[in-house]
């Protein structure tokens, strides 16, 4: 499931529509060589981390000052980032549960003791890639922590009491986010390079795909795709 940002919602057989137009652009081929080379080449030179594989976009036809700058996230089928650091901020509920299943968890009274210093708010958007926060939370984390989180662009994620904390923990490492800021060129983790070619592929078609909706031209603002691992050379799979 996709779900466009506040910017413009596609029905969904528009986004069929577009998704079926985006396949014939891409050649599956290339793709696959491309997966092919990085996973053979994470072998000859294996690192004492496991690697993420980055899709880079180069965008064209584009003017970020004039034509909205558009932001997407999308649900991967594969958790490309398995060890990507999430934190909760929990009331009394999820603070529990996170203790229980060993997810690191700030409770009010954490946050409290911040006392909104801009460093230790810094230091806390950094320790962590993502963060989850508890319904009565969210409301309270600008009186509580100012925009730290926000300009780290981390502001929390809404995890609720119906929720599985280990659920929404995997569904926020599986999540890519596409955003348009002041330059063409933009990268989004689609794998690592543990991951099986079919893995690697499928999350690609999706976030390349969705990344196309999500233009104003489609494939026509399209320059170039690249695929690297985090330590190997870069590949294109278009332009």
């Amino acid at each position: 499931s996709s779900h466009f940002g506040p910017r413009g919602q596609a029905g969904p057989t528009e986004e069929r529509k577009r998704g079926a137009g985006a396949m014939s652009k891409l050649n599956i081929d290339t793709l696959k060589k491309g997966i092919a080379q990085i996973i053979e080449g994470s072998k000859e030179k294996p690192r004492k981390f496991l690697e993420t594989v980055e899709l880079q976009i180069g965008l064209k036809d584009y003017d970020t000052q004039r034509d909205k700058r558009f932001s997407g996230t999308i649900k991967l089928p594969h958790v490309p980032r398995p060890r990507m650091k999430i934190c909760v901020l929990g009331d009394a509920v999820h603070c529990e549960q996170a203790q229980k299943t060993g997810i690191p968890f700030k409770s009010v009274d954490d946050l409290k003791k911040l006392n909104k210093n801009k460093k230790l708010v810094k230091k806390l958007a950094q320790s962590f890639d993502g963060f989850l926060a508890s319904q009565v939370l969210i409301p309270q984390i600008p009186r509580l922590l100012g925009p730290g989180l926000n300009k780290a662009g981390k502001f929390p994620t809404l995890v609720q009491h119906a929720d599985v904390l280990e659920t929404k923990v995997t569904e926020m490492r599986s999540q890519v986010k596409f955003q348009l800021k002041k330059v063409l060129c933009m990268g989004v983790a689609v794998g690592n390079v543990g991951m099986t070619p079919e893995e690697l592929r499928a999350n690609c078609l999706m976030a390349i795909n969705f990344l196309v909706s999500l233009l104003k031209k489609n494939w026509n603002n399209v320059k170039r795709l690249h695929i690297k691992s985090t330590m190997g050379k870069a590949f294109t799979i278009y332009g």
